[in-house]
């Protein structure tokens, strides 16, 4: 045998034992990728969705939003997915495979690997995340706060931050430029923490070491405060897998799911599906600027910062085949990604009564539409998960009706829209069997 038969056998079994080790475990069940339907198929109407059709193109003639795509699907098929107005201020056309900046919609999937490592067995959810980042222990709550200096007093927290507590934003960390608290907003400012989008050579590591040494809003536990958690929980992947967080999401989900156009950046040979976020001045559209963050993230940049909490840009299509993995009980195309029993852990109320009063609660991705909100009328079923994204981007499933409805914008600032409302109620709405 030749030494460069031996190199392509070495390789060979590599490949096959790197293909094993990264694939996801195999299922008997077998749904499909998303596909296109008719939508009276899927017991839909498409009366009723001709309705939503003529919402969101008078929205555009309202000059509500510059533009939108909605995606529809039902029984695991897409029967309406549907692109409107444009993708900048410059009057580029939007297109159904436009990249979206997703932001918070970057949560749930941040808590799916996180998940995922839970079921293999790495850590329990009420350890404290300072067994693995260690810089977390000991965790002081803020007391007094000077705004002349910006110097604070504080005390010891009462517990340890677990991971728990970091899935369900109770850890009492707070969220640096959107802060409510203008406190923690100083705070966090002066540590030089980055909450979105930077092309600066910036890790996750960076800024959750900082973050691991600023003050607590309150004792971990005690209440709901939306927080850089799961940022926290983007590097504790890291720790745990050994990988960063971008290659084990793209190993690990993103590859196996098809979810071809969902990443933390891109390649020029994408950039110009990315759709400009854009905000109204005098009445008319004009791209965003840079602010505290860089518009240009995905795109330019260092590309080295992996934000749990917000770093992530997708599709329509990428992102209604990540709800429909949840809604097929964690498996989508004979792959295993999640256990049915390990969904139902996450759905359950984590929060108590900490969140959504009453209509919603919180579990460890989402937040769930209980009986009261969905007697309530236009939210969905009970059980329904939904959330959004600071760009104006959101999202909803329901698993009684095995339905998914998402709509993606980019846009800041007070617009007029009221396009999510009424994509949610009208997609209900368009039920017909």
């Amino acid at each position: 045998m030749t030494l460069k038969s031996k190199y392509y056998i070495w390789l060979i079994t590599f490949m096959l034992c790197t293909l094993h080790l990264t694939a996801q475990t195999t299922t008997s069940r077998q749904s499909s990728h998303l596909s296109v339907a008719p939508a009276e198929s899927m017991g839909m109407s498409s009366e009723r969705l001709e309705r939503i059709d003529n919402m969101l193109k008078q929205s555009l003639v309202d000059n509500t939003i510059p533009g939108a795509v909605a995606l529809i699907a039902r029984n695991g098929k897409i029967v309406f997915h549907e692109a409107y107005g444009n993708a900048d201020a410059n009057g580029k056309k939007l297109k159904r495979d436009a990249i979206f900046r997703i932001a918070s919609q970057s949560k749930a999937i941040t808590s799916t690997a996180v998940m995922m490592l839970w079921e293999e067995g790495k850590f329990r959810l009420d350890d404290p995340i300072s067994q693995y980042i260690p810089e977390f222990k000991n965790p002081k709550v803020l007391v007094n706060f000077k705004y002349a200096d910006t110097t604070y007093t504080t005390r010891p927290a009462n517990k340890e931050i677990t991971i728990r507590h970091l899935l369900t934003h109770t850890s009492g960390i707070g969220y640096g430029a959107i802060d409510k608290d203008e406190r923690m907003k100083m705070i966090y400012d002066k540590a030089g923490t980055i909450d979105l989008f930077t092309t600066a050579p910036v890790t996750i590591k960076d800024v959750v070491l900082k973050i691991a040494q600023l003050p607590l809003h309150h004792n971990p536990g005690e209440q709901y405060t939306y927080s850089l958690g799961l940022d926290v929980l983007g590097y504790f992947v890291e720790v745990i897998s050994g990988m960063t967080f971008q290659d084990y999401l793209l190993k690990h989900l993103f590859i196996p799911l098809g979810m071809n156009d969902t990443n933390f950046y891109f390649s020029a040979s994408k950039s110009d599906r990315l759709v400009a976020i854009q905000h109204k001045v005098n009445d008319r559209w004009e791209n965003y600027p840079n602010t505290f963050y860089d518009v240009n993230y995905p795109i330019e940049g260092a590309k080295t910062f992996f934000s749990g909490g917000a770093g992530l840009s997708s599709t329509a299509k990428d992102y209604a085949t990540f709800l429909q993995m949840f809604l097929n009980g964690g498996e989508l195309n004979g792959k295993r990604f999640l256990s049915r029993t390990t969904i139902a852990s996450m759905m359950g109320n984590q929060t108590g009564d900490l969140y959504g009063g009453g209509d919603q609660y919180y579990g460890l991705a989402f937040g769930v539409l209980t009986e009261q909100g969905q007697a309530k009328g236009g939210l969905g079923s009970q059980g329904t998960f939904i959330w959004g994204g600071y760009f104006n981007t959101q999202y909803f499933a329901d698993p009684k009706e095995n339905l998914i409805g998402i709509i993606l914008k980019q846009t800041q600032g007070s617009t007029g829209d009221q396009t999510s409302w009424k994509f949610k109620q009208m997609v209900e709405a368009s039920i017909d069997d």
